[in-house]
């Protein structure tokens, strides 16, 4: 969980500015995501596609929560 104080920087931060930082941290780590076994890195995908999905189902709850609310 990031600090109130982390929160409110990337807040006040353009859209260009999170860009950035993007894509500075995808050059940085993608090599390590490719690194390993075969079932090393299909599991690494693995976990990120259940944690994107995770996310895509809470925001779609949310937005259906709003939805219904008006």
């Amino acid at each position: 969980m990031l600090s109130q104080d982390t929160l409110e920087r990337y807040r006040k931060m353009s859209i260009g500015e999170r860009l950035d930082l993007t894509m500075q941290a995808m050059r940085r780590d993608w090599p390590y995501l490719l690194e390993g076994p075969e079932d090393v890195v299909r599991r690494k995908f693995e976990l990120l596609n259940r944690e994107n999905d995770a996310r895509n189902r809470n925001i779609l709850e949310a937005l259906a929560r709003t939805r219904d609310a008006q």
